[in-house]
Parts: C-alpha cells; structure tokens; sequence
C-alpha cells in the first residue's frame, strides 16, 4: 500500500472488481448468511456504497442498502470487504465512515449491520439501539448493531427488518 488511500462512491464500473473483491474476502459461504439475506431484499445505493483504491488499485468496498424496521427507513451496510495486504491499515474505518457521512446527508436516520462488535463499536455502532430488531433468519443478536446518524438522542429500533 502506498498510503494515497482515494475514497469515491461505488461506480458501475467498479462492480467487476468489487465482486471478486468481496469473493476473496468472504468466499462462497457469504451467500448463506443473514445478512445476504437482507440484501436479496434490499434495494443497492450505490451512491451511499464506497470503494477505496491506492493509486488505481481497489482495496475495499462498503455497500450501503435500503431496509426498513417497522416503519423506519435506513441503510444496511454490508460487505465491508478490504483486500488482506491492506488490512489493520484503517481503510475499513474509512470506508464505513465515508459510507455513514453519504448516508447522513441522504436524509438516513441511522445505520444498521450485522459484524464484530470489537471493530464496529469504535467507529459509534451500538448493539443496544438495535437489540429488538427481528432479522430475516438465525443471527447472534450481539453482533446487530446501529449507527444513530439523525441529530438528536439515538433512538433504539424495534420491529421486523425488510
């Protein structure tokens, strides 16, 4: 890594790459989590979705979707991929970061994904404003967390996740 990390809203263009991407960094079994089942029912944003590239290379994507819980409408993001050698380098807080600011001037009031509590807390994620969403299957409701973005106290969501 050279270090110029250039952050820039997801293109078509990058989708080729974007999908080999998350395949290495997540393999085949991706497909059967949750989360996958999320987003088979989500609308992309890719103008909330974020790729990194040192110089022209990409290292890193966070997509952003469309979900509701009850009647809220929010972002789901998911994946957050970064390529190996560019890991611990801090692209993937950038990313979610830089995918949590286009959210917030799209009018979202938060921001909801299921991950590690260890890296995801760090960067405002809370399992408590997220511990009565219902997701569409099995999951360790300690790794669904949220992002308050709107201005204001946070508000903890409840309902079923669509």
């Amino acid at each position: 890594m050279t270090n110029t990390l250039i952050l820039k809203p997801e293109t078509a263009n990058d989708a080729r790459a974007v999908d080999a991407l998350i395949e290495r960094a997540f393999g085949p079994g991706r497909l059967t989590k949750v989360s996958e089942r999320v987003r088979e029912g989500a609308n992309f944003r890719p103008d909330l979705s974020v790729c990194a590239f040192d110089a022209d290379q990409l290292i890193g994507v966070a997509r952003m979707w469309d979900v509701t819980v009850g009647a809220t409408s929010l972002a789901f993001l998911g994946p957050l991929a970064v390529e190996s050698g560019a890991r611990n380098s801090g692209a993937g807080a950038a990313l979610v970061n830089a995918a949590c600011e286009a959210a917030k001037v799209a009018g979202c009031c938060a921001v909801l994904l299921v991950g590690d509590s260890t890296f995801f807390e760090r960067l405002g994620f809370r399992a408590d404003l997220a511990n009565c969403v219902t997701m569409p299957g099995s999951v360790d409701q300690k790794r669904v967390l949220m992002r308050w973005l709107a201005s204001g106290e946070p508000k903890a969501l409840s309902g079923v996740l669509r």
